[in-house]
């Protein structure tokens, strides 16, 4: 088995995209392939083939590579809950709640579940494409670091560090990140990738000459910024939208502190007849056909944070003008009349009152709900699919009226006007066929049908198409070819 892992000099500098397009390429050519990522902080998780939860990105990868997603592809997934704490995933599980300080002080057991998940994948496939988070180079975490350099000289394995060339100043990310690292760490660093270049290559080949000969590394390649990529995002929201010739049905939704897979609105984003937008905070609300309230993993504190931008008021009016809403996960508890947290289990003990739209009250409880799911809307008939990952459990009168029959368990409400649906269910409009039935509910009458795992599949194979032209694979192949390098120590 060899391992290769791709850092970045920054945040959102193309590791996740890297690591999927890498995957499909060598999925193609037979190859068996997985993806890991030591440890992940990020709000969009999806649930694995063993019922554990990693996140959205790996999730995405493990597609790209033709594999079912499993918890050991990202043993550790930090779910934030406030600026100084977060849940802490463990192998799929919750393993606690800590703030920044006592987990630094954890990594080393953290470091454990970590080598054992990738020693565990090891012995399942042949390959494996590891993927950084942040940055190598941040000092101050660099003291056990599980995410980047410190899994690779664990796993004794080749790093290929990207940068991206839109943000500006690639040549410094690249040679400033190299200087902060050890020796070992520099000598087990192979080369450079530089993503999203926009331009003639011809005028980039003098800084390429100078970077190679400055650090005696080669770039393995150059990635043009690849227009209209859609894929899921680790978590940030992606608010740029394409002009569309029939929008037909005006979407909003809230920009939580603390939302959570904002993922389940990408087929929304892609369908040609629906315009979404997120609002942020002192944003005014404008006017919409629906108000869709996201997943939150703080769904207490995000109904409060609701309530003083002026949402509730705004959500009445337009109720009265005919409207409709929708809440998923922790947005449809809001809906309810109470959201009770009497174990902190997402923050601070609390109760707080809903926005009094459903007859259903909520209640945190240990023990979180995760499993894939399939079934079909109950008013069309439609097949849906998707995935819960909560802790509420919700009670009351709303729940007589179901969304969806999950092989015969009811799931979810819609209002006997029609007016307010609510579900726990993420992934919602993945699947065709529940994706125009739900929009039917939703006010899209002659809505078209749009296949957004179909689309995703289109993607990766683009994105594979784009790392095959604009990076030397044969290079990259022989590094792994080459096994775990052995550092002079």
């Amino acid at each position: 088995m060899t391992t290769l892992m791709i850092q970045g000099t920054t945040s959102d500098a193309g590791k996740s995209t890297v690591v999927a397009g890498l995957c499909r390429v060598l999925k193609r050519r037979g190859v068996s392939v997985a993806p890991f990522k030591p440890q992940n902080m990020a709000l969009n998780s999806a649930v694995t083939s063993d019922g554990g939860e990693i996140g959205r990105s790996t999730a995405l990868q493990a597609q790209a590579a033709g594999v079912v997603p499993h918890s050991d592809m990202n043993p550790v997934l930090l779910k934030p809950e406030t600026d100084r704490g977060a849940q802490v995933i463990l192998r799929g599980k919750v393993y606690g709640h800590m703030d920044a300080l006592d987990y630094h002080a954890f990594k080393r057991t953290a470091k454990e579940s970590v080598m054992a998940a990738w020693q565990a994948l090891e012995s399942r496939f042949d390959v494996i494409i590891a993927e950084g988070a942040g940055s190598p180079a941040e000092i101050n975490l660099r003291k056990g670091d599980i995410a980047n350099m410190g899994f690779a000289e664990a796993a004794d394995c080749p790093v290929l560090l990207v940068g991206d060339i839109d943000r500006g100043g690639v040549f410094a990310q690249l040679v400033g990140t190299l200087a902060l690292l050890s020796d070992s760490e520099q000598a087990r660093t192979k080369g450079f990738i530089i993503n999203r270049f926009r331009g003639d290559i011809a005028l980039l080949k003098p800084g390429l000459e100078w970077l190679e000969e400055r650090t005696g590394k080669p770039v393995f390649g150059t990635l043009p910024y690849l227009q209209g990529l859609v894929l899921d995002a680790e978590d940030s929201i992606g608010l740029t939208h394409a002009e569309k010739a029939s929008q037909t049905l005006n979407v909003i939704v809230p920009a939580l502190p603390r939302i959570s897979n904002h993922t389940d609105f990408d087929p929304l984003r892609l369908h040609p007849q629906v315009s979404l937008s997120f609002i942020r905070a002192g944003q005014p609300i404008p006017a919409a056909d629906v108000i869709i309230l996201p997943g939150s993993k703080s769904t207490a504190s995000d109904l409060e944070w609701l309530k003083r931008q002026g949402w509730d008021i705004a959500i009445q009016r337009h109720l009265r003008y005919g409207g409709k809403v929708l809440g998923i996960c922790g947005g449809f508890q809001m809906l309810g009349e109470w959201v009770d947290d009497p174990e902190g289990l997402e923050g601070k003990p609390e109760k707080v009152a809903g926005l009094g739209l459903l007859p259903i009250t909520t209640r945190m409880v240990a023990g979180k709900q995760l499993r894939n799911v399939s079934g079909l809307t109950v008013a069309e008939g439609a097949t849906v699919t998707g995935y819960e990952i909560h802790n509420g459990v919700s009670d009351g009168a709303a729940l007589s009226s179901p969304l969806f029959d999950l092989n015969g368990r009811p799931e979810g409400t819609v209002s006997k006007d029609g007016q307010i649906i609510g579900t726990y269910l993420h992934g919602l409009f993945d699947h065709p066929d529940a994706c125009q039935a739900l929009l039917k509910q939703l006010g899209l009458v002659n809505g078209e049908q749009s296949d957004y795992q179909a689309h995703r599949e289109r993607e990766l194979d683009r994105l594979a198409d784009m790392l095959e032209e604009h990076i030397d694979i044969e290079a990259v192949i022989a590094l792994i070819d080459a096994g775990a390098m052995k550092t002079v120590k």
